[in-house]
């Protein structure tokens, strides 16, 4: 876990997203409001009592309002569910409290938690800030996550673990537990040292092979350590001026999947691959065909996006 900077309003770069601000309506934002007062004096203090999740997020990102939107929903599902069950006020029943920071208005706040793209998902537990995820993540995987979450903060004397049965008087089944790889690489995690989750992770796998949560820590860990350090936005320009290079072209998709840019990274590979030539050999283009397939990985099934580019995939091979 790491607390907030001391630099509070030192300087990152937001630039990736390039597109000028748009509104967001009122009815589009869930949870509350952060600004650097309200963090400060009411969101660190009530991590004590409970979970603080916290999105990030911008209009001019869609991926970013779609998470907050889904996050808004687990809220009222949790808020709904406490009611029914202990007859608790749903303002705040949900046993975690959701809020959120929209870095273009809140640009200080988005500086002191360190956000490079959204959307960005940070947990708040005793005044300690526990990263969640950088990337998209499926409804079911949102649900897991907060869930796991809030388990792990009950352990910690933060709240109390869902009551997942109406009426039932007991915590979340024990088949939500955490296996040990994967507390090793959350913890891990916690210190950003990507590439010890990346071993957690891969010795899951090798325990468990195919295990859909560990084939996607391994590869949410994985793209994290392929955009450590890089400058998202600078990357992304630099591979437009320079499509015959090719790795460029890889980082930058990386950088696009980060803001949650599916479509510009699928398309980016896709014409890498139709546009390779001899000279750049079959290695290559076998090289970003790989790639992309893996970057498949980390984009929910549901999504239009990702049916579209497997068909242009395969035309663009065949």
């Amino acid at each position: 876990m790491t607390s907030l900077p001391r630099n509070f309003g030192s300087a990152i770069d937001l630039s990736a997203l390039k597109n000028p601000p748009s509104a967001a309506s009122r009815a589009e934002i869930a949870g509350v409001d952060v600004t650097k007062e309200s963090l400060m004096r009411d969101l660190l203090p009530s991590s004590n009592e409970q979970v603080v999740i916290l999105i990030c997020w911008s209009p001019r990102s869609p991926q970013s309002m779609k998470v907050m939107a889904t996050l808004g929903k687990l809220h009222s599902e949790d808020s709904e569910e406490s009611l029914a069950a202990q007859g608790s006020d749903p303002a705040g029943g949900a046993g975690w409290l959701l809020a959120n920071v929209n870095v273009d208005a809140q640009v200080e706040v988005a500086q002191a938690l360190q956000v490079q793209a959204v959307p960005f998902a940070i947990a708040i537990i005793q005044e300690q800030l526990v990263p969640l995820f950088e990337t998209v993540p499926t409804d079911s995987q949102l649900r897991t996550v907060i869930d796991k979450v809030i388990s792990l903060a009950a352990e910690r004397g933060v709240g109390a673990a869902r009551v997942t049965d109406t009426g039932a008087d007991q915590e979340a089944p024990s088949e939500e537990k955490l296996e040990p790889e994967e507390l090793a690489a959350l913890a891990a995690l916690e210190k950003s040292d990507f590439s010890g989750a990346k071993a957690a992770y891969q010795q899951w796998l090798n325990r468990s092979p195919g295990n859909t949560l560990a084939t996607l820590g391994l590869a949410q860990v994985e793209l994290l350590l392929r955009i450590d350090g890089l400058d998202l936005g600078e990357t992304i320009m630099s591979a437009d001026a320079s499509p015959e290079k090719i790795e460029l072209q890889i980082q930058a998709a990386d950088c696009e999947i980060a803001q949650g840019n599916f479509t510009a990274a699928f398309d980016r590979l896709i014409s890498t691959i139709k546009n390779s030539s001899a000279e750049d050999g079959k290695d290559e283009r076998k090289r970003v065909q790989s790639h992309l397939v893996g970057l498949f990985l980390l984009v929910d099934p549901a999504e239009p996006e990702l049916k579209s580019a497997r068909q242009r995939l395969a035309s663009a091979l065949f």
